[in-house]
């Protein structure tokens, strides 16, 4: 089946949220990066942290780390201009770290709708994905970078890595390891790292074909030139001829909330790989 912009576009216009609207039309058709800033700034906070249900699982308005970790893992992927959209989160981040370097969340972050895992974990903890994207923008402050380093020594081995069966999960140790600069043995853990994201990536199943690309955003990109030409091309013919009727493509748990950001998320990666 050819892949249609078009149904992609009213799927998205139609089911999506308004910065999802505003991302594909950036990505698409040469929407600005204003409007697109402008909508993102709608789940900002005046304390400098992220809510709002920017996280889908999590719709609290109150600041939390679940909604930051994923604007900044949606800016790298995306590679969205910050321009100011970050100003004081970073000193909010800095409040919210304890000194043992794991995140506090609000006490009252279940008092609105939140999917139940979040509600068992308590919402994000860990600081690892969060600082090391900040530190890839050249945002992260000495202080995180100390504080998380700790932290990491602690809950991270190069067994933990590998004991990891999710590649999607795998963000933890990828965003943190393979952005910063200062840690033991970094280069083990960097390779531990890309070696078992790529063993993972030969072995999703089709429903996980997308996340592959949360990592290899790129064809220059590190896991990219790593793989097999087999297994990019197993995963882009997946993406490639599995949109739906109606426009969209599902995500591997088949809920609807996902479903506008996992459709974008898609066409960029077969736009980048010349399948679109």
């Amino acid at each position: 089946m050819t892949i249609s912009l078009d149904r992609a576009r009213d799927y998205v216009f139609s089911k999506g949220l308004p910065w999802e609207r505003a991302l594909f039309n950036w990505h698409f058709d040469d929407g600005p990066p204003e409007t697109l800033h402008r909508c993102l700034l709608c789940y900002k906070n005046e304390d400098g942290g992220w809510g709002h249900g920017l996280e889908l699982d999590l719709k609290a308005p109150v600041s939390h780390p679940a909604a930051l970790e994923y604007l900044l893992s949606m800016l790298h992927y995306h590679e969205i201009p910050t321009g100011s959209l970050l100003d004081g989160t970073v000193a909010w981040l800095e409040r919210q770290q304890g000194p043992d370097g794991e995140l506090r969340n609000p006490d009252n972050l279940a008092d609105w709708p939140i999917a139940h895992w979040w509600k068992d974990w308590g919402g994000q903890k860990a600081p690892d994905s969060i600082v090391g994207n900040l530190h890839a923008l050249g945002l992260a402050t000495p202080s995180l970078l100390n504080v998380t380093r700790h932290w990491a020594e602690r809950n991270h081995s190069i067994e933990s890595i590998r004991a990891n069966d999710w590649l999607f999960m795998t963000y933890h140790a990828f965003d943190y390891f393979m952005s910063i600069d200062d840690f033991p043995r970094l280069a083990e853990f960097r390779q531990a790292t890309l070696d078992h994201t790529l063993a993972l990536a030969e072995t999703l199943v089709p429903e996980r074909h997308y996340t592959l690309f949360l990592f290899a955003p790129r064809p220059t990109s590190e896991v990219a030139q790593a793989l097999p030409a087999a297994t990019l091309a197993r995963c882009l013919d997946h993406l490639a001829t599995t949109q739906r009727e109606d426009g969209g493509w599902v995500d591997e748990h088949d809920l609807a909330w996902w479903q506008p950001i996992t459709t974008v998320n898609v066409l960029v990666a077969l736009k980048r790989y010349g399948r679109l």
